[in-house]
């Protein structure tokens, strides 16, 4: 599903530049569920940036479901995010003043998927993770792991082939993170491919397997 062959990435600032990806090598396959874990500094929000088309790489290959990632357009980045991925975030990212059903069914807005039907499958999927009675509250009316249980709802609207999750649990408690945890787990076990970066051994613990990054390169990608 995902194929990295010593992928590079620089930033410049100025006049220097850093070098924060310096050959990544790595392999997802299809219905995994791997985390990626390294310290501050190691590279894996770039590495997830790359794997979500939000940033270009500067050399090296990267296939996802076999197809090259190469040189694509602003406008074709776009697409294939729509088409092949969903993605949850540390802080969520959910529009403030917009419920939790119309929070889910912006992805499919922007699919063109007609009002009536965005609703039926919005509603489908706050129930999917135990939300249907919140399904007209604002975010700012629910807890924290509620509002990332709608921001899974939200990942899964498109129906994407992978799930990117950067520190899904970094902003919730030890006990709402396992429930959070258990719902993706869930997902998984139906076949959701995962990609999940985190800094918490337990979540990391919690996945198939963990590719650990160092200094801009995989330590080590094994089973945990």
């Amino acid at each position: 599903m995902i194929e990295l062959q010593s992928i590079t990435k620089s930033y410049t600032t100025g006049s220097q530049s850093l070098q924060v990806l310096k050959g990544v090598d790595m392999q997802v396959s299809a219905g995994e569920l791997v985390a990626i874990m390294g310290s501050s500094g190691s590279g894996k929000s770039t590495l997830l940036n790359i794997l979500g088309l939000l940033d270009a790489y500067d050399g090296g290959l990267y296939h996802l479901d076999g197809k090259d990632m190469a040189g694509l357009s602003e406008r074709r980045a776009a697409e294939l995010r729509r088409e092949m991925l969903g993605f949850v975030f540390q802080s969520f990212n959910l529009i403030p003043f917009k419920s939790a059903a119309e929070n889910v069914a912006l992805p499919l807005y922007y699919q063109k998927v007609p009002r009536k039907e965005r609703a039926r499958r919005s509603h489908a999927l706050l129930e999917r993770v135990g939300l249907l009675e919140w399904a007209d509250h604002l975010p700012s009316q629910m807890s924290g792991g509620q509002k990332q249980r709608v921001a899974i709802a939200r990942a899964l609207a498109a129906s994407p082939r992978v799930i990117l999750a950067d520190e899904p649990t970094g902003a919730l408690d030890s006990a709402t993170s396992e429930d959070v945890m258990a719902l993706l787990k869930e997902l998984n076990g139906e076949g959701m491919t995962m990609v999940v970066v985190t800094h918490e051994a337990e979540i990391a613990a919690a996945c198939g397997r963990t590719i650990r990054l160092r200094d801009g390169l995989v330590e080590s990608q094994g089973h945990v």
